[in-house]
């Protein structure tokens, strides 16, 4: 079979769904990926086909303060901006899709365009999740804090303005509006968390399968020798500028250089070491380390939250203090916490002291410990990547006519 995958130009959308593409190729399907030039290598390893489509426009994003919402002036530029890709690049793509028709359009859910195609050219849809799902007894907006305190008016009128342009490109293109937060995004969903991570999992039917992540695949990443010999404290705020965070960063070397914790501490690309001031012989500060590498070694992990990360370190029993820098991270934060499977700190919380006896408190806490490992033995058996090919194929093979596409 061919299959089509289609996503937005972020690694932790496009990270999740690698190791599906690999496994889906072993088997003796054929893989065509879109989406931006910046993760070309990434996908021919994992044995793709890549075929550009759409612009990094996530690159140009701005830095926010720890925990902060995107404000509406600056949320409807960045739509705008989605819009005028989607716009630009819909038509090549939907193109392409129909010169080389694929058995399915296997698309994140956060990407407009992927079902817009799929119903364009008649092809089953099936959506690819790396965060929560949503149907029709939760959405991700319940997670959501409220806005700030003046600006819920402005907010509403930003998702109004991105509704009607959505919906007048749908329109434009003959096809149904795409849902994003309101149900299901396709007839079959694919979610690479476990259920038991997932708010309301017994609500989910058989339109949805969720199979946990599936680590591997990455670990030619970068080389990474540890140097230090006390317990391994990973430190990162991902990879997107919205988690820029310099003053972040020198609080956490306030907090733990000289200490007894071998640090590694991951600053992005947007962070300048020069401006951190002095390292601390037990601190080693990179741009990206090799997260699964790390991983496997850390004792606790200070993070942002995403979920990719989350999971990752699920994997790898490493209990977490989230630091979150956006709301849906402020979401998986609180479910962390709720699972006694880490720590949370608000922005407004975070201090050098903070970080500091968060981390110890998690390293000496056996009740975490033997939480996260319980997660971690239900992330490992969700089925990952093997699970999601089985599910795809039996769908393409014998369900897609029974679920039709999205409606």
């Amino acid at each position: 079979m061919h299959f089509a995958f289609v996503s937005i130009p972020a690694y932790g959308h496009v990270n999740p769904t690698l190791p599906l593409v690999a496994e889906l190729v072993s088997r003796g399907h054929r893989v065509t990926y879109f989406t931006s030039t910046d993760f070309e290598p990434r996908i021919r390893r994992a044995g793709a086909a890549f075929r550009a489509s759409g612009g990094n426009w996530l690159a140009s994003l701005p830095g926010l303060g720890g925990g902060q919402r995107p404000p509406a002036h600056v949320m409807l530029p960045i739509m705008t901006k989605v819009f005028e890709d989607i716009r630009s690049s819909f038509p090549a793509l939907v193109e392409l899709l129909r010169q080389d028709p694929p058995d399915a359009v296997c698309f994140d859910a956060m990407t407009l365009s992927g079902s817009m195609a799929a119903e364009k050219i008649g092809a089953p849809a099936i959506a690819l999740l790396p965060t929560y799902a949503t149907n029709e007894h939760f959405s991700l907006r319940t997670l959501m804090p409220a806005p700030p305190p003046g600006s819920a008016d402005e907010m509403a009128k930003v998702r109004m303005a991105m509704g009607r342009l959505l919906a007048e490109f749908a329109a434009e293109q003959g096809v149904r509006t795409p849902r994003m937060f309101d149900g299901p995004p396709a007839p079959f969903n694919i979610v690479f968390i476990p259920r038991e991570f997932q708010p309301m999992g017994e609500t989910f039917d058989d339109r949805f399968r969720f199979v946990g992540p599936s680590v591997g695949g990455r670990d030619d990443d970068g080389e990474w020798i540890r140097e230090g010999t006390g317990p391994l404290l990973f430190i990162s705020l991902g990879t997107t500028p919205l988690n820029c965070q310099p003053d972040f960063f020198k609080m956490c070397l306030d907090a733990f250089g000289g200490g007894g914790w071998d640090v590694a501490m991951a600053v992005g690309e947007q962070t300048s070491v020069a401006d951190l001031g002095t390292i601390a012989p037990n601190v080693r500060i990179r741009p990206f380390f090799p997260q699964l590498q790390v991983l496997r070694q850390a004792a606790v992990f200070i993070t942002h939250a995403g979920m990719n990360s989350t999971m990752e370190a699920l994997y790898f029993a490493v209990p977490m203090l989230a630091v979150p820098q956006q709301p849906e991270q402020a979401a998986t934060a609180r479910r962390l916490e709720e699972l006694g499977l880490g720590r949370r700190l608000a922005a407004e919380e975070v201090t050098p002291e903070a970080l500091r006896a968060g981390v110890d408190a998690l390293h000496a806490d056996a009740q975490v410990r033997r939480n996260v490992a319980a997660m971690s033995d239900i992330v490992r058996n969700a089925g990952g990547s093997a699970a999601a090919a089985d599910a795809i194929e039996a769908h393409v093979r014998h369900g897609a006519g029974r679920f039709g596409n999205v409606g």
